[in-house]
């Protein structure tokens, strides 16, 4: 809508998020507050964090540490070994670098695999039999697994299947075919061991895990249902159930989640690549056309994930682009809503990607606002390279000076930011005079605020309160370049400011 889309305009992106931000770490302070026992957040498998989650962390644990108040916060996050130990620019690893330099106390622990010891006494627990009779099963168990607890916990439900490991009526416990058990040969890698037994399974189930598998380690059972319409695809919810039987997936709280993301990474895998993005692109192009007779958008933004996942590449009838592209608008338009400005530039970003040669000629409209907005998430995401890339681009192709204001104004903004704040005021003086809008400094500060005065005394209150909004494009970025000016001058030209002051309230009159 018109409104929504002027919403996009607006000067408050980088405090929404903050406010966001805020809102929760005052909302954990009243927990921590209210109660003796201490407010845990744990969040499993960080080496998929998004860079907004790792945000709200950082200022929730950047809130705690600074405070001289004593908080009972802790928060726990596991994530695999390697990944962010070796990439130095993954979320995480800036969490933690940061949390050293703000003085928050924190502690690594690295989770080996079980020793064999350990190993006996978590299958004697399992089985509900004494440590000295499993000695022999947790033996095997060890030399095959190493020890690793998803490795073991997978192999003992393979081996119930298989009849290996099996409950006696007669003797009343589990027992266990040694040899057989040790005959059993196995891959040293649990990846591999997951895809040699999604391998079995029956094709229909294969296929159905790994188009759920492409939607991430779990999805709503509802969208399940509506990927199944969608994609005309019967018995997908048959198949899946099948899936959750033999323990690859588990239903949780209305959701169908993989038993562990290494099972998902399996079921993914098992498709080649060139098979996976076309299937991406398929179903994200199936799932938009059911979004918009469905008007849902979170429909919408798994189509287009879907899209991008798929990528450029697999756009087999090139007139889809601009379909793509607008797609991929309107989800960035959506995540600007919810404040998620990393995702939202992630999408504007795809779909210029998805822009074919000579989009700002035949498409100069839609171009113009996919790098408008690409140019705003990057500034709110303190993304300076990225915002002078996008806006280089709109300063060339901009068909008016116009066109170009708002990419300037994104720039002026990223002058102030960068502690460049008499660069921010040129160039924002400089603009105005190329929109006929002169300050006239020649006057003295006085009689500047004597015709203030008598503007306003002019006109009841009620016919100021009552004073039309103005709509004109033009007019509403001219008053943002003032308003920034007003605030960059109360810095460094305080005696200025009356004149800008005069300005806005001139303008706003008019």
């Amino acid at each position: 809508s018109e409104k929504s889309d002027d919403t996009f305009y607006n000067d408050g992106c980088v405090d929404a998020q903050r406010r966001l931000q805020y809102l929760l770490c005052q909302f954990v302070e009243v927990l921590s507050s209210s109660y003796t026992a201490p407010v845990t957040l744990f969040l499993d498998d960080l080496q998929w964090a998004d860079s907004a989650s790792i945000a709200a962390v950082r200022q929730l644990l950047c809130s705690t540490g600074s405070s001289s108040k004593q908080k009972q916060f802790f928060f726990v996050g596991c994530h695999r070994e390697g990944i962010i130990d070796i990439d130095s620019t993954h979320p995480v690893r800036e969490l933690v670098c940061q949390a050293e330099l703000l003085g928050v106390s924190f502690t690594s622990l690295k989770l080996d695999c079980m020793g064999e010891e350990t190993l006996n006494a978590m299958v004697s627990e399992t089985l509900c039999v004494l440590p000295r009779l499993t000695r022999t099963l947790s033996n095997i168990i060890y030399r095959k697994t190493k020890g690793n607890p998803l490795f073991v916990s997978q192999l003992m439900l393979s081996l119930s299947k298989k009849r290996l490991l099996f409950p006696s009526l007669s003797r009343r416990r589990w027992e266990w075919d040694n040899e057989k058990i040790m005959s059993q040969k196995l891959p040293d890698d649990v990846a591999v061991f997951f895809t040699q037994s999604i391998a079995d399974l029956p094709s229909n189930v294969r296929i159905s895990l790994f188009h759920i598998s492409c939607f991430g380690a779990s999805v709503e059972i509802e969208f399940v249902t509506t990927l199944e319409i969608a994609l005309e695809m019967r018995g997908l919810c048959n198949n899946l159930d099948i899936a959750v039987d033999e323990g690859l997936l588990e239903k949780k709280g209305g959701q169908l989640q993989f038993s562990h993301d290494r099972i998902q990474e399996a079921a993914y895998n098992a498709v080649p690549a060139d098979e996976r993005c076309l299937f991406h692109h398929v179903c994200g192009m199936a799932l938009a056309s059911f979004s918009t007779s469905e008007l849902d958008d979170n429909i919408l933004l798994a189509a287009v994930n879907q899209i991008n996942l798929g990528g450029p590449a697999a756009v087999q009838d090139t007139s889809q682009s601009f379909t793509i592209a607008t797609l991929n608008l309107r989800a960035g338009q959506k995540a600007m809503v919810m404040s998620d400005f990393g995702a939202a530039y992630s999408y504007f970003n795809h779909g210029i990607s998805f822009l074919q040669e000579g989009h700002w000629q035949e498409h100069y409209d839609l171009s113009l606002r996919l790098f408008e907005l690409a140019a705003k998430c990057a500034l709110t995401n303190g993304d300076i390279v990225s915002l002078k890339v996008h806006s280089e681009q709109v300063m060339k192709e901009a068909r008016s000076f116009e066109d170009a204001l708002n990419v300037m104004y994104f720039s002026t903004c990223a002058l102030t930011y960068s502690s460049r704040l008499p660069d921010s005021i040129q160039k924002s003086i400089d603009i105005l005079t190329k929109l006929d809008i002169d300050l006239q400094e020649s006057r003295s500060t006085e009689a500047c605020v004597q015709e203030t005065i008598t503007l306003l005394t002019t006109r009841t209150d009620e016919e100021i309160l009552n004073t039309r909004q103005t709509t004109e494009p033009t007019m509403i970025i001219a008053l943002k370049f003032l308003a920034k000016l007003e605030l960059g001058m109360t810095q460094t030209k305080p005696r200025s400011v009356p004149f800008v002051t005069q300005k806005i309230i001139e303008l706003s009159l008019a």
